[in-house]
């Protein structure tokens, strides 16, 4: 088999997605449960999972900070907000999706903003890797706070988890619930409960 590791000029760091040996592991797991992996349903079956590890898995090998482009001569400073933002992950415990929205609001100073596609971008590029919900939501905020140097910076996720719903305590339904907060929103009672309410606004 010729050698199948990838690289991406795209891609902001220099790395590579070993598939062979993504291909090699899924073969074990399923000698391990005791399928044969020759048999014709699951012949193709390790390299459609090492081409899926490799999109699913991408936050790992790509910058974000790519996205994050202010737009130039623009004197905005008042709050912006990205609800309801689709984000899909991989919980490092089990390797079981969680899924749910993400929730994005800042402060611009000094007329520093972003086009509002991009916020969905960072933040479906960094669920795009094994992790907990927890440390995905601080690292969105972080990223923004600084990269923005915006005056505040809130991030809420809602996401639902397989690892909690098919094995273990099975409690489909339930949800996790995330937020970070930076400068004016952890500072400030009053920003924080308008942005928690325009937010809010999808229960409704």
């Amino acid at each position: 088999m010729a050698n199948s590791k990838r690289s991406n000029n795209s891609r902001s760091k220099d790395t590579t997605v070993d598939l062979e040996k993504i291909e090699a592991g899924v073969k074990l797991i399923l000698e391990g449960i005791g399928e044969d992996p020759a048999r014709p349903g699951l012949q193709g079956t390790p390299r459609r999972v090492a081409l899926m590890y490799e999109e699913i898995c991408a936050g790992l090998h790509t910058d974000p900070r790519q996205f994050l482009n202010v737009i130039p001569a623009e004197t905005h400073d008042e709050m912006v907000i990205v609800k309801d933002i689709p984000i899909y992950s991989i919980c490092e415990h089990h390797l079981l999706p969680f899924v749910g929205i993400a929730h994005i609001a800042y402060i611009p100073k000094a007329g520093r903003i972003v086009g509002l596609s991009k916020l969905a971008r960072v933040a479906d590029l960094m669920a795009k890797k094994p992790q907990i919900q927890e440390r995905l939501t601080t690292e969105i905020a972080d990223l923004l706070y600084e990269e923005l140097q915006a005056t505040g910076v809130m991030v809420v996720i809602e996401a639902e988890h397989l690892c909690m719903e098919m094995r273990g305590v099975r409690k489909p339904g339930s949800k996790t619930v995330t937020s970070a907060l930076r400068g004016g929103f952890l500072k400030d009672q009053r920003t924080r409960a308008e942005a928690m309410a325009l937010i809010g606004d999808h229960h409704r």
